[in-house]
């Protein structure tokens, strides 16, 4: 594959991702039968803007790299708002309740899933199976 052909693939994924976020969002609202925007959302955002961005660099394209770059720091900043709520949440002050973000409030002990499950729903952004 020469240079224009591994650009043009570097772009195509970017473009995947970027479409995965939507999809991401799709399916979450379709479980929870309201809209929600999950975890994966931004991580879909953050990686296909990412890619784009590079895409982007290299066609020397300014208003593709002003508008990539910008929706980066907006897609990192909701990642370390999500982080920082689940460092909050980890808290030993906190009163170690579990809480269902989607929800707003807190699970019961019976409600808390298995830390598999927890590590799942963190990635989903989404309540576990479990804990509905």
């Amino acid at each position: 594959m020469d240079r224009s052909g591994i650009w043009f693939a570097v772009g195509l994924a970017g473009q995947a991702l970027f479409f995965s976020r939507f999809l991401a969002q799709w399916v979450a609202s379709e479980r929870q039968r309201k809209s929600v925007v999950p975890r994966t959302f931004w991580f879909f955002s953050l990686g296909g803007g990412l890619l784009l961005l590079l895409y982007a660099c290299h066609r020397r394209d300014p208003v593709f790299v002003a508008g990539q770059a910008a929706g980066l720091l907006i897609y990192a900043r909701n990642l370390g708002f999500l982080y920082r709520q689940d460092r909050e949440r980890a808290r030993p002050g906190a009163g170690g309740r579990d809480v269902d973000l989607q929800r707003c409030e807190p699970r019961s002990p019976a409600e808390t899933p298995s830390r598999s499950r927890k590590r799942l729903a963190y990635f989903n952004g989404r309540p576990s199976a479990q804990g509905r």
